[in-house]
């Protein structure tokens, strides 16, 4: 019963992410002056329009409540403080960079989080239209096709890997500079797209330093679904690593992924 449930609402979710994106984000798309908040990271108009379109759509679909990237600190403090048994997990637009630039690689995302996992998850890349979303149990999917799209699997000298520097530790860093174990490396600049490519089998291994919550919610159910595998840098159960900044090793098959998260390990430390 719950499941069925879970999949009304999706489709309700996939619908509102459709409608705000192209009632608040697209039309502003390479048109919107932006600022720098605290961490320096961009904001636009269209950020902030979208949260809000999507708190009163999301809030229609279930009354629970609702952390977006653009509340402040102690808004999404609050929320996270209280454990509510469902909790809306929503960034409303991932890759601001890229969207105030012009680079189509940014994203809505939106999950459905109970007891501290997701349950339902949509992710939606406008230039592109392409819906990656999943409902826990029931599989990943990219619009009606069921991922992974791409099933064959290369050895890890022969993946493309999507690595994101910034926040790893710098004998990993140097180590993956020096002598990457991957063939070639990528970073797309919307964590949640990275997430959802990983999914489908667009690249096969995932590195990311520290993730919020809005970045990894989605996706990592998209992921889990699709029969990928995920875990910490410093933990085997993802779930379970500080909510506020979580490392991502990732991969997209089983063996791939326990020689992935082998090789960051040994080299962490130098």
């Amino acid at each position: 019963m719950a499941g069925a449930r879970l999949l009304e609402q999706v489709a309700a979710v996939r619908a509102a992410v459709r409608d705000v994106a192209a009632d608040e984000v697209m039309p502003r798309y390479r048109k919107v002056s932006h600022s720098r908040k605290a961490d320096g990271s961009l904001l636009t108009e269209a950020d902030l329009a979208a949260q809000a379109a999507l708190m009163e759509r999301l809030a229609a679909i279930d009354p629970a409540p609702f952390v977006g990237e653009e509340m402040t600190a102690e808004e999404q403090d609050a929320l996270w403080a209280r454990g509510d048994p469902g909790l809306w997990c929503v960034d409303p637009i991932d890759g601001t960079s890229n969207f105030v630039h012009g680079v189509p690689n940014f994203a809505l995302s939106v999950a459905l989080m109970r007891g501290g996992r997701s349950v339902l998850g949509v992710i939606y890349a406008p230039v592109a239209d392409e819906m990656f979303w999943a409902v826990r149990g029931h599989g990943a999917w990219l619009g009606d096709e069921r991922l992974p799209i791409r099933t064959e699997v290369p050895s890890m000298q022969g993946s493309l890997a999507n690595v994101d520097f910034k926040r790893l530790p710098k004998p990993l860093g140097a180590a993956l500079v020096a002598a990457p174990p991957y063939l070639s490396q990528r970073n797309l600049g919307s964590a949640t797209l990275e997430w959802c490519y990983l999914a489908a089998g667009r690249i096969d291994l995932y590195l990311h330093g520290g993730q919020k919550p809005w970045d990894y919610a989605a996706g990592c159910l998209i992921l889990d679904e699709a029969g990928g595998h995920m875990a910490t840098l410093d933990g085997d159960d993802f779930w379970t690593g500080p909510a506020g900044s979580r490392s991502v090793v990732a991969a997209r098959d089983t063996g791939l992924f326990a020689d992935w998260l082998d090789w960051v390990r040994r080299h962490r430390q130098g």
